[in-house]
């Protein structure tokens, strides 16, 4: 006698059980087909493509209406189920017909996980599952503006679908990269500037707060930063859930999904269920090959015979919006774990290998995942990589022989290569210059300009040097600014502004890094020259500062801190110095010390203190003396005119104007200023980093002093007339210092590399660079000319607290 199975959800899981069913046993069943969509099952994950416009609905379709009929299935699309009697074994539609099953199975799927913000049910907010979903996005062209929130692989080809329309796409995403569960940061910096030359417009680290509406309809994205991003269109792709809901109703155990055993039989013995909608082990899932497998099992199960489910080791191999992706493994980092890396910026390649004990334990690719296959061979297999681990990298066809000449792929262009793309130089220019007597690389670049523009080619010139001249050519050695690269400083920073890069992903890449996320080293150098250069786009990253800096106080040897306020010029009020007394009474400072920069320095306040005295200081109407930063420390003043009998001008004044001018900015090194009233020079102007001694005539401004641990004198840069004049030079110079400088060097160091005449000829004697480079510190300014402990009371005084109270603990 035949069989009554229901099935509840025509999707890809449940049509793939039903195809194995009935190629093993035609007419063991008969079939009852439910479906909440009014259509059978297609290829969902197709849908991008139709939204795309270079597939229709028909060239999707998986079983079609000649399939079922041909298969004997009763089809009810458009049809819910509603109840379900475990006893009686009867399922109930909507529309009131009750269906006697012999075997019941559940195919529900999921549903889209909709953000509840405030207008989340306006009209226009809709989420990407289906088909309706897809012919409204398809609606959207080049008079529209959509907003997607959720940068996973959903909410990617929406974006990219619509784009392709012609609407004005911006992604927003919570996290700081795209794709965080499938890619690390390296491949998704190169997916969103893919995206980006897409003419789509991605916002990473972006949270929203609101959709906002008119006449009940939404009409933008209110970001927490109070951002408001229009829109005609608001997508929904930030997740799925287990469709659990009817299963809960019927009784049967549900967690995250429905929960089914091996078989993946429920905990009722006449109901299985297959797809997004179970929980298996404590998993549940969302890509095809599991589903697949399950389907399998769900058609053995049926037929009484043996099977079982077992989860495997997955990878996956994803085109998004045209870019090849690939992802497996364990690719988080961990102790006693390597990377091995490779990067080709011109082709927009990245490799990255995660090794553990001599097993390939994770990878990712961007760009060419054709070698895919085999690396994930070696993750399934936990295959020892030691011979083969210098070439590994490269992919199977470098296994087996021996490593390459690296020149000789140069050795081997032809005369007509181009070598320097931005200046349009082949390789026969550089032979050609080479014969005619340029034997190293400023030679070439000052013939030729090969390496002249963006440095990209500087390494392949070398290489081109090194072929023609042989071993008369030996490449210099400059230090790199760590083992992460064979960049120097000065190299990235240029790569930085000529190829715009603005986030340390795009260095990474860019610039060839051999590791995946940098170093202790590299970071905090990477950090300043992204945050010089671009104030507006680059957010600074806390995590790649020195401790001193993540907690806006110098940590002393016992694991306190000293908070040091800042006093404008060196001068203080009564008010503020009662406020200093009582918090050093309040918070039981043990050190009260007067420093070398006119300033009050509190020594042994206890880290979760910090919030709390900085509040203090605040309400008195002090801010960070910022003692620990890479930034302006101190100006150093005497009294100058006010109270001085040999006083010129009012060094107080302007030490005060200076400091509340440069105050908050970030620079390679520790800055300090001094300003004296008169040649007497009180306030030590001549050795500071720039100093100003104040004349009868005006004001001569010295840079490029020193006082630790070398002692040297400031040179003269100018004599100016005016105060403004002082202050114009000033901060124009400390600009000129935060484009140019090499991290960690102060500007005595700086100048020794650059000359004083070309600092001359740009801060003194050019006035539209003067102006321009006060504009750009301005701008810069409006972003961090700000107090950290203000923001930090406000935002993050629980940070501060300790996890625990151990000595507590151990008391009780």
């Amino acid at each position: 006698m035949t069989k009554k199975l229901v099935v509840i959800g025509a999707g890809m899981a449940s049509g793939r059980a039903l195809e194995q069913l009935f190629d093993a046993a035609p007419g063991e069943y008969d079939v009852t087909l439910f479906n909440a969509e009014p259509r059978g099952n297609y290829d969902r994950i197709m849908l991008s493509p139709v939204l795309a416009g270079d597939k229709t609905y028909e060239d999707i379709v998986i079983h079609d209406s000649a399939w079922y009929e041909e298969n004997g299935v009763t089809c009810r699309f458009g049809e819910k189920v509603v109840a379900i009697d475990r006893d009686a074994k009867t399922v109930t539609a909507a529309n009131g017909d009750v269906l006697p099953y012999d075997k019941l199975l559940f195919g529900t799927g999921s549903n889209p996980f909709i953000i509840p913000l405030p207008g989340h049910d306006l009209e226009g907010v809709i989420a990407y599952r289906d088909l309706e979903d897809t012919e409204r996005m398809m609606s959207m062209g080049p008079d529209n503006k959509v907003v997607v929130i959720g940068g996973g692989l959903l909410g990617l080809e929406a974006a990219a679908g619509m784009a392709a329309r012609g609407a004005d796409v911006t992604v927003v995403h919570i996290m700081g990269h795209l794709m965080e569960r499938q890619l690390d940061e390296a491949a998704g910096y190169l997916l969103r500037k893919a995206l980006m030359d897409k003419g789509i417009t991605v916002k990473c680290s972006a949270n929203s707060k609101e959709i906002l509406g008119k006449d009940g309809h939404v009409r933008a994205l209110l970001l927490d930063d109070g951002t408001e991003l229009p829109c005609d269109l608001l997508v929904m792709a930030v997740g799925i859930r287990p469709n659990v809901a009817l299963a809960a109703e019927a009784g049967l155990a549900v967690g995250k999904g429905i929960h089914v055993d091996d078989q993946m039989v429920t905990s009722d013995a006449d109901i299985l269920a297959v797809g997004e909608c179970v929980e298996h082990n404590g998993a549940i899932f969302g890509l095809v090959a599991p589903l697949y497998d399950q389907a399998k099992v769900v058609a053995k199960t049926l037929l009484g015979e043996e099977a079982q489910y077992v989860q495997k080791e997955l990878s996956t191999k994803l085109k998004v919006t045209g870019c090849d992706l690939f992802s497996a493994g364990d690719f988080a980092e961990g102790e006693g774990r390597e990377d091995i890396v490779f990067r080709d910026p011109s082709r927009g390649v990245y490799r990255r290998l995660v090794i553990e004990n001599n097993v390939v334990v994770g990878a990712v690719m961007y760009g060419d995942t054709a070698d895919s296959n085999w690396f994930f061979g070696l993750i399934r297999d936990k295959t020892d990589i030691s011979d083969m681990r210098e070439t590994l990298i490269f992919g199977p066809a470098f296994q087996g022989g021996a490593q390459m000449d690296p020149l000789a792929a140069v050795a081997a262009l032809p005369r007509d290569a181009e070598i320097c793309g931005c200046n349009g130089v082949c390789k026969g220019d550089i032979e050609d210059a080479i014969a005619a007597g340029s034997t190293d690389l400023a030679a070439i670049r000052a013939t030729t300009k090969a390496s002249g523009s963006c440095g990209t080619c500087t390494g392949l010139v070398e290489q081109v040097l090194a072929v023609t001249l042989g071993d008369d050519f030996v490449i210099p050695t400059s230090q790199s600014i760590c083992a992460c690269t064979d960049m120097t400083h000065e190299d990235v920073r240029r790569m930085i502004k000529s190829q715009e890069l603005k986030s340390m992903a795009a260095v990474w890449q860019e610039c060839g890094w051999k590791t995946p996320c940098g170093c202790h080293v590299c970071r905090p150098a990477l950090n300043f020259y992204l945050l010089a250069d671009w104030p507006l786009e680059y957010q600074d990253d806390p995590q790649s500062r020195f401790i001193n800096e993540r907690k806006h106080a110098n940590i002393q040897k016992d694991g306190t801190f000293s908070v040091v306020p800042r006093m404008w010029g060196g001068i203080t009020t009564p008010n503020e110095l009662r406020a200093i007394a009582d918090a050093a009474d309040k918070y039981k400072v043990p050190t009260v010390k007067v420093t070398g920069g006119q300033r009050i320095d509190l020594l042994g306040v206890k880290g979760e203190d910090l919030p709390a005295i900085w509040a203090d200081l605040n309400a008195a109407g002090m801010v960070s003396g910022h003692a620990y930063s890479k930034g302006l420390r101190t100006v150093k003043t005497c009294v100058g005119t006010d109270h001085c009998r040999f006083g010129t001008q009012d060094s107080t004044g302007l030490g005060i104007k200076l400091e509340k001018a440069l105050w908050g900015s970030w620079t390679p090194h520790k800055v300090k200023l001094a300003v004296s009233g008169c040649p007497r020079n009180c306030a030590e102007a001549t050795c500071k980093d720039v100093g100003v001694i104040c004349v009868d005539s005006g004001y001569q401004v010295s840079v490029g002093g020193a006082a630790g641990m070398d002692v040297k004198e400031t040179e003269r840069l100018v004599d100016v007339h005016s105060e403004q004049e002082a202050i114009d030079v000033t901060v124009a110079f400390v600009q000129l210092y935060r484009e140019h400088a090499k991290y960690l060097d102060r500007p005595y160091k700086f100048i020794a590399k650059v000359g004083l005449d070309w600092v001359k000829e740009r801060v003194v004697d050019d006035l539209e660079e003067r102006k321009a480079l006060i504009e750009r510190f301005e701008l810069s300014q409006s972003i961090y000319r700000k107090d950290p402990w203000a923001q930090h009371v406000q935002d993050k005084a629980q940070t501060y607290q300790p996890l625990a109270d151990l000595a507590l603990e151990a008391a009780e």
